[in-house]
């Protein structure tokens, strides 16, 4: 089945509506790729009756509408959407209210068209762009994925520029960035595993393309998300390719990175109903394709361990997610994103050797030395504007470090200087950083710990 799935995707790549304008290394290809608009409805994966419910929605929520400004509701031309209307009227689904400018008319609901709109918005409210289908989105994810990408050592440096790591977990991270394959992030607490996972993107092409919604059959499933995606409107230069010429059912945006934490669980891992919209959404590893999806403190979701790897044992190793719908169908769609597990346990005492077989990555990242630690001092105190008094870094490191047994952790300097920048707020004092504002901060800071 994954097979015939990923050849489903190749042929959707051949359509003239999906190019890339800048054939050559795998990564130009990847910045390159743009959906053109397509010729026809048949090349853009559609058929009248899905448009049906999609004017009958639009009008009955939104009033009368002319015919250019429904196809600019539905992000299609206007000689796509036309010939859907006039089926409409011939049906009496819809009706002529008045003419309009150039040849187009101003159109309502009858009373035949309201009863149907109604029993359209009883499965769904959903009235927004015509949906692509899963070939085509397929085709795009194949285009863009992050195995594409092959960042440089210096486009790993750069990445994580503002992070004090070794060369060792660099070159660690920058190879499972490079493969594209999921990986764990394990060891002590506050020593950046969430911040460097939160960075891995950063070091590959910055921009993806993905469908505002997804059909399948005759549900739609929203893909793009403004809470979790960054929209990215083409350049004024339009160096990539005319606005006009792309297909407008797709948006433009930053790769994702999606977060998730103690919160997630089984729902979600499926598309969801809205019950106050009856709109599906697509789950987070949907949304997440093409960029990265951090499991953020694994071991401590909603969800179970083994529920949750069970889910996506499959997926990982194949690419393919078969996704089930509130309807009972289900989707095969693309799994391809940088799967990110952190956590502060070790993953053997997590879940078993059937699963970790398939994270060829884990990377344990450790407390840092002495040395990183002073340098670390150094770098957060001038990005915050502080002045040290002479010493106090040895008088930290001996006193309360080294007397008291307490390991370093990255997380602990710039807590420590918080802790003091709040101190010279409150008493409006200049931010220096001195023996007693230290032994104030490290009481807060550690007390109970």
């Amino acid at each position: 089945m994954s097979a015939d799935f990923t050849n489903m995707a190749l042929d959707a790549t051949h359509s003239d509506a999906y190019v890339v304008t800048n054939p050559g290394s795998a990564r130009s290809a990847v910045t390159g790729y743009v959906p053109l608009l397509p010729k026809s409805l048949e090349e853009a994966g559609l058929e009248f009756k899905d448009l049906f419910p999609l004017v009958l929605r639009f009008l009955f929520l939104h009033g009368y509408q002319n015919g250019n400004a429904i196809a600019r509701q539905l992000k299609l031309p206007f000689h796509f959407v036309e010939p859907v209307l006039q089926t409409l009227k011939s049906d009496q689904l819809i009706a002529h209210r008045s003419s309009a400018l150039a040849n187009d008319y101003v159109y309502e609901l009858p009373p035949r068209g309201v009863e149907q709109a109604r029993m359209a918005i009883e499965r769904s409210t959903y009235c927004g762009a015509a949906p692509v289908s899963v070939e085509h989105y397929a085709a795009s994810v194949l285009r863009q994925s992050i195995r594409n990408c092959k960042p440089t050592p210096a486009d790993i440096n750069a990445s994580f520029s503002d992070l004090v790591l070794s060369r060792l977990l660099m070159g660690q991270i920058g190879q499972a960035i490079s493969s594209g394959k999921a990986c764990f992030l394990f060891g002590p607490p506050g020593n950046g595993k969430t911040a460097i996972a939160s960075r891995a993107i950063r070091s590959i092409d910055p921009y993806i393309w993905i469908p505002r919604a997804l059909a399948v059959g005759g549900e739609v499933i929203r893909v793009f998300d403004p809470s979790v995606h960054d929209l990215q409107p083409l350049p004024e230069s339009r160096s990539l390719t005319n606005e006009i010429d792309t297909d407008q059912r797709w948006v433009r945006i930053s790769r994702p990175t999606i977060t998730v934490g103690g919160e997630l669980d089984l729902a979600h891992l499926e598309a969801t109903l809205n019950p106050f919209t009856n709109i599906i959404e697509a789950p987070i590893h949907i949304k997440s394709n093409c960029g990265c999806l951090i499991i953020d403190d694994f071991g401590r979701q909603r969800i179970s361990v083994e529920a949750l790897l069970n889910r996506w044992i499959i997926p990982m190793d194949r690419r393919i997610d078969f996704v089930n719908l509130p309807s009972g169908r289900q989707v095969a769609m693309p799994f391809d994103q940088l799967l990110v597990f952190a956590t502060n346990l070790n993953p053997k005492t997590l879940c078993e050797e059937a699963f970790l077989r398939r994270i060829p990555y884990k990377i344990e990242v450790f407390d840092p030395t002495e040395a990183q630690f002073r340098n670390l001092f150094e770098v957060t105190r001038q990005r915050m504007g502080f002045e040290f008094q002479a010493g106090i870094i040895d008088y930290i490191v001996e006193y309360h470090y080294k007397r008291a047994n307490r390991p370093f952790r990255f997380s602990h300097v710039g807590e420590l200087l918080e802790q003091a920048r709040d101190f010279c707020e409150f008493h409006g004092k200049p931010l220096v950083f001195n023996r007693d504002i230290a032994e104030l901060a490290v009481l807060n800071y550690f007390s109970g710990m």
